[in-house]
């Protein structure tokens, strides 16, 4: 699968679409929109590349991450998918912008289809492992592609640090471990897609991340 990422405004989110080229299949991951300009952006690419939207995918559903989840079910009635661990917060929109000062008014995300650890999610002729990592939040995943040698991590793993666990939900203990026994594990060649911030791989936070020393 091919990967475009769009590096939003909302906290700095990296929004992920994968697409198979041959199929003109694709799946936008953490959507996080938060304007007609950034959701054009998604949508001019869908449109230009001649593509279908089949999922939309959320690694959890922290504000930041599902701000424009309405726009793309709206515009493109592709089924949400997520952890039923993170279900609560996105009944709780309202409560999360309040929580971080934001004047939002957006619905509260229904989820199509849960996500449980070990399922494949299929995009054309590509595929991603679910992999589930609790600790940022309940529900907290991310996306393997193993054929094409990349891992979009969500708020689990960034560049040199891990996920705030200061939020509902979150599990300090319980991250490290996951990350330690559930991406760490991955080969060490394998790229990094964090939800902010830059690429890494897997092999530089094995050797240089601080936080897993």
């Amino acid at each position: 699968m091919e990967i475009a990422i769009f590096q939003l405004s909302l906290f700095g989110i990296n929004t992920y679409l994968l697409f198979d080229e041959d199929e003109k299949k694709c799946a936008v991951i953490d959507p996080g929109m938060s304007n007609p300009e950034e959701e054009k952006a998604i949508e001019n690419f869908i449109s230009e590349k001649g593509l279908t939207l089949t999922h939309i995918i959320n690694t959890h559903l922290h504000i930041d991450h599902v701000a424009g989840v309405p726009f793309l079910k709206k515009k493109y009635g592709a089924p949400v998918l997520a952890h039923k661990g993170d279900e609560f917060m996105g009944q709780r929109l309202a409560d999360q912008a309040r929580m971080f000062g934001m004047n939002m008014n957006l619905d509260n995300i229904e989820i199509s289809q849960y996500l449980e650890d070990g399922d494949i999610i299929k995009i054309g002729n590509g595929e991603l492992e679910v992999i589930s990592v609790p600790g940022h939040s309940k529900g907290s995943v991310a996306l393997y592609d193993k054929k094409d040698g990349f891992l979009i991590s969500g708020d689990a793993l960034f560049q040199g640090s891990i996920g705030r666990t200061d939020l509902p939900g979150g599990n300090y203990s319980e991250l490290i471990t996951n990350i330690n026994n559930r991406l760490l594990t991955l080969p060490d060649d394998t790229v990094v897609f964090p939800g902010h911030g830059p690429s890494t791989t897997i092999g530089r936070e094995k050797r240089s991340n601080p936080f897993l020393a």
